[in-house]
């Protein structure tokens, strides 16, 4: 009986996702985001980077609910005033840029019944992981970066035309993105917050 109802959901699933209406965006925004340590040893300030790549949209007909995914590239970072503290005494006031191939997979609902008002605008929220892989980082020999991060992103947008998508998030680092050599104990995740506009294609 178990295997029967799990063969019956895995048809299901199946079904819904051969029904599902996916689509692809280019996108591209700015984000504001700073590094914030376990430690209130220095102060750091926010700093303004950028993003760009490729979306899709996988969204179920009928319920409002889909799925969002891609690849792009994300600069984020920010500034840290190290030579507040002697212990990095030949530091000053580093700039720090973290270079990413970002990875999100984000849950998403979106208004779609709205009596037609859909086809000129329609809000939407998603939330999700995000996987940031390291490609490259400003040199700065007070710090040890960390290959990889993991973030959890919170965001709102509204859909224009059935084209055109524009959106703000928020998103936490959930792991240690660099490290300071001489105190092991004193790390920083990253912190953003995200506006973009994406293009999707027709399909």
């Amino acid at each position: 009986m178990k295997r029967l109802s799990a063969f019956i959901a895995i048809i299901c699933l199946c079904a819904g996702v051969a029904m599902a209406q996916f689509r692809a965006a280019g996108v591209a925004g700015v984000n504001i985001s700073s590094l914030k340590f376990n430690q209130d040893l220095v102060s750091s300030e926010s700093a303004v980077g950028y993003h760009a790549g490729i979306l899709g949209e996988l969204m179920f007909p009928g319920i409002g609910f889909g799925l969002d995914f891609g690849l792009l590239y994300n600069q984020t970072g920010g500034k840290v005033a190290l030579g507040d503290k002697t212990v990095w005494e030949s530091y000053g006031n580093e700039r720090t840029y973290l270079h990413y191939i970002q990875i999100p997979l984000h849950l998403r609902f979106k208004w779609t019944r709205m009596s037609g008002l859909e086809d000129y605008i329609a809000p939407f929220v998603y939330g999700g992981p995000e996987l940031n892989i390291l490609a490259a980082h400003s040199k700065c020999d007070a710090f040890d970066y960390s290959g990889a991060e993991l973030g959890v992103t919170a965001g709102l947008g509204f859909e224009l035309y059935r084209n055109w998508q524009v959106s703000g998030s928020y998103t936490w680092g959930m792991t240690r993105a660099v490290r300071t050599k001489l105190l092991d104990d004193f790390m920083a995740g990253n912190r953003q917050w995200t506006v973009r506009v994406a293009y999707f294609f027709k399909h």
